[in-house]
């Protein structure tokens, strides 16, 4: 029997069969309290300190869209189901927040040029939140998960994002890709 041109089978007698899939371990309760009390810590610090302010030799007027301006703990809640109302038209461009008002607590930063419509589709914020309530459900942990908007956002949709990102890295909100690594990934 000749082998130089017949290929080898080296897996004939194994089946295929797919990988077990693991569980998806849950964070415990004192995990949760323990990663909100860090991200809390850090967003309480930043609402207590003044940033810096800095001297003009001429009276300019302030920026109205200034990061250290927008605390989004102060803003006017709306129920996290406000994207399920009627509404009429796309909307207006703006910041929005999503908060545990509960703990005080600012999950995700996101801006949009269609207030009435962004939340509407899929949104991957949609899934950390159900994920965020029903982990605080399991382990009978009070939560409030509400949106607040902010419309004084520039129309620009470059100058927009450009302040969403500074918020998102001011506020260092867990739910945003750009803090992952900062936070970890519980809710996804």
């Amino acid at each position: 029997m000749r082998l130089e041109n017949q290929q080898i089978n080296l897996f004939s007698d194994l089946k295929s069969t797919p990988a077990p899939r693991a569980k998806q371990l849950a964070m415990s309760a004192d995990a949760l309290v323990q990663w909100k009390s860090r991200i809390i810590a850090h967003q309480q610090q930043v609402r207590q300190s003044q940033p810096p302010q800095q001297t003009a030799l001429f009276d300019l007027t302030p920026k109205h869209c200034d990061p250290d301006t927008i605390d989004p703990l102060t803003l006017q809640l709306v129920p996290i189901s406000f994207y399920r109302k009627p509404a009429e038209g796309l909307g207006e461009a703006c910041l929005y927040f999503i908060l545990d008002s509960e703990a005080g607590l600012i999950l995700y930063v996101g801006e949009t040029c269609r207030s009435n419509k962004r939340w509407k589709g899929i949104h991957d914020c949609k899934e950390y939140i159900a994920s965020y309530q029903d982990l605080h459900s399991r382990y009978g942990l009070q939560t409030a998960v509400n949106a607040a908007f902010w419309w004084d956002a520039p129309v620009d949709r470059r100058a927009r994002q450009q302040l969403e990102l500074k918020l998102i890295l001011k506020w260092r909100s867990p739910f945003n890709k750009e803090n992952w690594e900062l936070w970890g990934q519980p809710f996804k």
